[in-house]
């Protein structure tokens, strides 16, 4: 029976392990391998690096830092979590895990345009993820906001307020409602809907129907996100209207013992609002557990 079972091994989960370590849990992050922060090619708003960040590059100071402090990780993709009278029972396949808590950090899988050259478009920023990440850095380039109709105008105009040369790429015939309304209203152009997306190898297209490509600086993709937030409601959490786990100001859910944290919970998706929760679900899993006297030499 492990104290706390953290499941994902990005920067929440890798955080909260490296916490309850270094509170004398014992503890086991189960890291299916596949962490939205390896898509970064650098953060720049990553507290602590004035100079950005890989993402590949603080995953790999995270585990640095949970292997000083002696934190197991086991590679497994976890499908299931059971209450039991005494705590949880994780599975993974045809293994499992006994936990008096587990935080859930599994994050967010960002849907992509299925192209073949999307991770290399990603790598040189003709594709980008968040805005918020790192709008600073398109600052005057010409950008595209490709994603539905209903969705790409409020993401078009707060790029506006970062470059005067903003393109809707709406996947839909749609307007965009009253988001649409104001984006024009503020200078953003729409495109004719439902075009084909490119890449040349440098920057990205989109090809109105009947009509040349148009190129971009940089391209933000809203296509929508995957999340493991099913697995929670299905143990006995609850989520919210957007599908994201409610929890408290200790992240836990209403299943005691059950904390989420990261993308799964908030609808700012951060890494520094990921850690910060990782921080609060790891300490009110130590102070909720039985306390246990540290032994003299």
């Amino acid at each position: 029976m492990i104290d706390c079972i953290v499941v994902g091994g990005g920067p929440a989960g890798l955080t909260a392990a490296s916490y309850l370590r270094r509170f004398h849990r014992d503890c086991l992050v189960l890291d299916a391998g596949d962490s939205r922060a390896r898509w970064i090619p650098e953060s720049n708003n990553c507290p602590g690096f004035p100079q950005g960040v890989s993402g590949d590059g603080l995953l790999r100071r995270l585990r640095e830092q949970a292997a000083a402090v002696e934190v197991p990780v086991e590679q497994a993709r976890v499908d299931a979590i059971a209450v039991r009278d005494d705590g949880f029972e994780v599975r993974a396949g045809d293994r499992h895990w006994l936990a008096r808590r587990v935080i859930l950090a599994t994050g967010v899988r960002d849907r992509l345009p299925e192209e073949p050259w999307v991770e290399a478009a990603v790598a040189c920023h003709a594709l980008r993820l968040c805005s918020i990440c790192d709008a600073y850095e398109a600052t005057d380039l010409s950008i595209g906001v490709l994603g539905p109709s209903a969705d790409i105008g409020s993401h078009a105009l707060f790029l506006r307020g970062y470059s005067p040369t903003v393109h809707a790429l709406p996947l839909d015939d749609g307007d965009g409602g009253e988001a649409g309304r104001e984006s024009r209203a503020a200078g953003v152009q729409w495109l004719p809907g439902g075009g084909r997306l490119g890449f040349d190898g440098r920057r990205c297209t989109y090809a109105p129907p009947g009509a040349e490509p148009v190129a971009f600086d940089t391209v933000y993709a809203y296509l929508g996100s995957e999340t493991c937030a099913g697995m929670a409601e299905a143990a006995g959490a609850a989520l919210d209207e957007r599908g994201e786990i409610i929890v408290d100001r200790d992240q836990q859910t209403r299943l005691p013992g059950l904390y989420a944290i990261g993308d799964v919970v908030s609808g700012l998706n951060q890494i520094s609002v990921a850690v910060g929760h990782a921080a609060i679900a790891a300490t009110h899993v130590h102070n909720a557990l039985p306390f246990v006297r540290r032994a003299g030499r």
